[in-house]
């Protein structure tokens, strides 16, 4: 239980440090520290359940990014098989013909 609390406390100073770092060269540092501390409660969550939904998010991802393959595709079977090159599933589709 230390050790969760002592892990949250740090990670809290670490996003508080970079968002208050000043200067251009750590701007994109400070906009992340920004962000994190947006979300900090989400964050800090994890150190009490210990489970992320990153898995969850990886795959709704390339879900996204195969929803933006099919703009534009007029026939089935090109769609399938673009889906599959991107998704490197193509040597099954191959080995079932």
């Amino acid at each position: 239980m230390a050790d969760k609390r002592r892990a949250k406390t740090m990670m809290r100073e670490i996003v508080d440090q970079m968002r208050l770092l000043k200067g251009q060269a750590n701007r994109e540092l400070a906009q992340l520290g920004r962000s994190l501390h947006k979300r900090l409660g989400d964050i800090l969550a994890y150190f009490d359940v210990g489970i992320s939904n990153g898995p969850v998010e990886a795959i709704n991802g390339r879900l996204e990014h195969l929803r933006g393959i099919a703009l534009g595709f007029r026939n089935l079977n090109h769609y399938i098989l673009h889906c599959l090159i991107h998704s490197g599933q193509l040597t099954h589709k191959i080995n079932a013909l």
